[in-house]
């Protein structure tokens, strides 16, 4: 992992940066032979100020469970919309330091270049760990779209300021879509591939999905299993 800067940032600081790094994003590259694939996410006790991130790696195409790794702390920085990395970074690189399985992608649960100043949390983690990353979140943070056929595997561009900053991407029949960017060390349309590639018949793409249990989705005894 590449130690860029430090996390003790005030707001104002923090979007400087993201602007300085933003130039950075590498908006290009073809993901082959990939083996492994990461999913990160981490869940907040905003009452406790607490939370716990979580690092799983499942091997491609199986999409088995390879390895699960999770870190768990205080939260320094405020909830600010634009600024996710900044409360959730520092836990979920804890988490992917613990690793020894080493991914060839990593999902993120947070935008990419999808982001007002096109540099959100899935680009941020990529610079980081110079890894290939894709931003794959639940809700539209900036951006507009057409609407989007049913079936899954539909898609619509994300459009901000006449650019395609992503896409919406229906990985279930019938279900919300997921708004997909590019992280770092991709393509758009090789983030949309991947993220479809990696679903198995839920809304959210498997890693990620694991990844949320593990980080306290879903307390239940299979989680609790994966994550000791």
């Amino acid at each position: 992992m590449q130690v860029r800067h430090g996390w003790k940032l005030t707001t104002a600081e923090a979007r400087e940066l993201q602007i300085k790094l933003a130039g950075e994003v590498i908006r290009t590259g073809e993901l082959a032979d990939v083996r492994f694939i990461a999913g990160v996410d981490m869940s907040a006790d905003r009452v406790h100020n607490f939370a716990r991130a979580a690092a799983v790696v499942l091997t491609y195409p199986e999409l088995a469970l390879a390895e699960v790794k999770v870190a768990e702390g205080s939260l320094d920085f405020p909830y600010v919309p634009g600024l996710l990395t900044f409360r959730e970074a520092p836990l979920v690189l804890a988490a992917c330091e613990q690793l020894t399985v080493t991914p060839d992608l990593v999902v993120v649960d947070g935008q990419g270049i999808a982001h007002p100043r096109r540099f959100g949390i899935a680009a941020h983690l990529g610079l980081l760990l110079d890894v290939p990353t894709v931003g794959c979140a639940k809700s539209l943070l900036i951006g507009a779209h057409d609407e989007l056929e049913e079936k899954a595997g539909s898609t619509a561009d994300l459009i901000d300021n006449s650019q395609i900053i992503g896409a919406a991407v229906r990985t279930r029949c019938g279900v919300k879509p997921v708004y997909v960017s590019i992280g770092h060390r991709t393509s758009l349309e090789n983030a949309v591939r991947w993220t479809l590639a990696a679903c198995r018949g839920y809304r959210l793409p498997e890693p990620l999905r694991m990844a949320h249990l593990a980080a306290g989705g879903n307390r239940t005894a299979k989680v609790a299993a994966l994550t000791h």
